[in-house]
């Protein structure tokens, strides 16, 4: 009785806008007494992330400029310095407005479900259906996530390799066991994940700037300057197929808006972040903001200093040849290649917890088939094992892909990208409605977007659809069963899938996870 006492007073002070950073604290050890009052689900996770470690996981979990650098072959075949220059920016405003809106909710309900239990709450009917469709499509969505990142690195890896030995030709199952490879380190690294997490988060961040700046010193001193023109004046829609130039622009967006999606992997972690209603928004709004900068920054250095672009364009991974052209050296090609690849490598350890506790927080729902398998949290090392073990094994089932398809990479990076921005319109469409509606009150957390909530969710929904649009079109025509882009096909597939659990079993399993502090 003291425990539902104290609930509801915090409940009232929510309401009237009066939480400070005590009723938070309070809050919080409410929640966890709570869970582990009515063993709830096989356990809770503790909390052990301060302000910094939260800032960090979400900066070096984007890993944007890194990103961005290993993946602007999509862009220079359609769009080309036009795509990427004024992309960049477009993608980076867009995604802040949508780390905006989310930040408010996650000030509201800062769990790790996030998109699935903030559609079942906000959704003005059907909760239970809406909720159980976005929690697949966001399980889905960074399972894929989490494969691009040993994608990202194999293929930086081959790259490499065919760089220092040209006579090696890579075969696909080369790929896959280099991917297998990777994964093993960040599944087995996430059993000490709470001890890992401040040293490595220390030195993810200090790479992600350190290398940031002598790349862009070293490039901006060495690399022989491409024209204001080509920078800025430039747009390609002749190398590829597609012969529109809104078209080509738009299918070049892949390779500056995917590296600024994930923002909302610190969301995941929740129930382990002290104080979340207040560290999790800001952690997110400054992990995309920087990165955005920083993305824009590299990029417009990058095509400043490109080189002969004919030479970069063949190379699988353009990047070596901008570096080689402008160091004439491989050994400092190969140095500052590498770096980019230990970035994504930390990386990888976030992304890889971030999922595993998502899957975790669906599985506590019921939203899984064998869901009491993966809800359990083991007693000692507090980590959701089951999880991990199944996100290992999907990682490795979909590292297959390789063998079978010549444009794997493509998939790996537009599933994600696609996956999560659909996964991110849902709890945006359903807040605004009420925003818009006023059918219900809305438990406004420490952050509110107040008077400007409905712009920015409308301008937050607007950039999604228009990216949406683009992700799930091939890159080059005609389209072939070898450049054809699965990424549509397989979310697709996803939402099949999910209605036919709902309609199996789902409506009957699956809880909803409605927040506490709901208004009812």
């Amino acid at each position: 009785m003291a425990i539902e006492s104290k609930d509801i007073e915090l409940t009232a002070n929510e309401r009237s806008g009066q939480l400070d950073q005590d009723d938070i604290a309070a809050q919080e050890a409410v929640e966890d007494a709570r869970k582990a009052a009515h063993g709830q689900s096989g356990g809770a996770l503790e909390r052990y992330i301060n302000m910094v470690s939260a800032v960090n996981f979400s900066f070096i979990l984007q890993c944007s400029w890194e990103a961005a650098a290993v993946t602007f072959q999509f862009s220079l075949s359609n769009g080309g310095p036009a795509s990427i220059l004024y992309g960049s920016i477009f993608a980076g405003l867009g995604t802040t407005l949508v780390a905006t809106s989310l930040a408010e909710m996650a000030s509201m309900d800062p769990t790790v479900g996030a998109q699935y239990r903030w559609s079942a709450t906000f959704a003005p009917k059907y909760n239970r259906f809406f909720g159980l469709m976005q929690g697949w499509i966001t399980v889905f969505a960074w399972i894929c996530s989490c494969t691009s990142n040993p994608a990202l690195i194999s293929n930086v890896l081959v790259g490499l390799i065919t760089f220092n030995n040209p006579e090696y030709v890579p075969a696909r199952w080369h790929v896959t066991l280099i991917m297998w490879a990777i994964t093993i380190f960040p599944f087995l690294g996430n059993f000490w994940f709470r001890k890992l997490l401040n040293p490595l988060e220390a030195v993810g961040a200090i790479c992600h700037v350190v290398f940031f700046i002598v790349s862009i010193v070293t490039l901006v001193v060495l690399a022989q300057r491409s024209s204001v023109d080509f920078v800025f004046n430039t747009l390609t829609h002749d190398a590829s197929g597609w012969t529109s130039p809104a078209v080509a622009w738009g299918l070049g967006l892949l390779s500056v808006t995917y590296p600024l999606t994930g923002f909302d992997g610190v969301l995941h972690m929740s129930d382990e972040v002290k104080k979340a209603r207040i560290r999790i928004p800001r952690s997110m709004i400054t992990s995309v903001v920087l990165n955005a900068i920083m993305q824009f920054a590299y990029m417009l250095t990058v095509l400043f200093t490109l080189g002969d672009i004919d030479v970069v364009s063949a190379d699988p991974l353009p990047i070596i040849q901008v570096y080689y052209q402008a160091t004439g050296s491989k050994a400092a090609t190969n140095l500052f290649v590498i770096m980019i690849a230990i970035i994504i490598f930390i990386a990888f350890f976030n992304v890889f917890a971030s999922v595993s506790r998502l899957l975790w927080a669906f599985s506590r729902d019921n939203g899984l088939p064998f869901s009491h398998v993966f809800a359990k949290v083991h007693p000692t090392l507090r980590m959701p094992i089951n999880s991990l073990i199944l996100i290992g094994t999907c990682l490795m089932l979909l590292a297959l892909i390789n063998i079978g398809s010549s444009t794997a990479f493509n998939a790996f990076i537009s599933l994600p990208a696609l996956g999560l921005y659909i996964s991110y319109f849902f709890p945006i469409f359903f807040i605004f409605i009420r925003r818009m509606t006023r059918s219900q009150p809305i438990p406004y957390g420490p952050f509110k977007l107040g008077v400007f909530g409905p712009f920015i969710n409308l301008g937050a929904m607007l950039y999604i659809i228009f990216i949406v649009i683009w992700m799930p079109l091939p890159s080059f025509l005609p389209v072939t069963s070898e450049n054809m882009n699965y990424a549509g096909p397989l979310i697709g597939a996803v939402i099949v899938g999910a209605l036919a659990d709902w309609c199996i079993t789902g409506r009957k399993r699956f809880q909803i996870p409605i927040a506490r502090n709901r208004p009812e």
